[in-house]
């Protein structure tokens, strides 16, 4: 008897519908696989997200379906062993996350205008990659090759570009506040 994931892909074989079908059909247990490895649910997201596209990229390639969950599990462990080896990547928060309680796209358009006009104060390169970067999460290496550059010059245009961004808003919202409080 063929796995659950494996009735569900079209008579012609299609490698796409039958990777999606996996996913759908065993996704959520790689996922708490992970949680249980890592003991976070974030980086168990991360993971997940890392081994299904690590596998995807393999699929054509893997000959035993029958053992794919070893491979998925694999491929997890391994995921999670090279995350905690590479500790300049992992990520940290920096302030309070107290103030992070209001959704972030929950903003005043009074507050969507100073963002927009900010943007546009910052340099086209520092603007790029933080767009890149932010609104379209592409990875440091994705912009690299987006942009034409090393991968070391997009963090150093990101970072300038996200101090060059917050003096802008900063000028921004005083400009507001002058102007607020000069129409009374």
């Amino acid at each position: 008897m063929a796995p659950l994931w494996r009735r569900r892909t079209d008579p012609e074989g299609n490698r796409d519908a039958e990777f999606s079908a996996y996913y759908a059909a065993r996704g959520d247990h790689i996922r708490n696989t992970a949680y249980l490895m890592c003991g976070d649910w974030h980086l168990a997201n991360d993971l997940t997200q890392l081994t299904f596209t690590k596998i995807y990229r393999r699929w054509r390639h893997i000959e035993r379906h029958d053992a794919l969950d070893q491979y998925a599990r694999r491929v997890l462990l391994r995921s999670l062993l090279d995350e905690r080896r590479r500790p300049w990547r992992r990520e940290y928060p920096t302030g309070d996350t107290a103030e992070l309680d209001q959704p972030v796209l929950d903003l005043e358009p009074e507050d969507h205008r100073h963002l927009h006009l900010a943007l546009a104060a910052v340099p086209s390169r520092q603007r790029a990659a933080l767009v890149l970067r932010y609104w379209a999460d592409l990875s440091v290496d994705q912009i690299a090759d987006v942009l034409g550059c090393s991968p070391g010059t997009v963090k150093s245009q990101t970072s300038r570009g996200l101090d060059n961004l917050r003096r802008a808003l900063g000028t921004a919202r005083s400009e507001a506040r002058l102007q607020a409080g000069g129409s009374r």
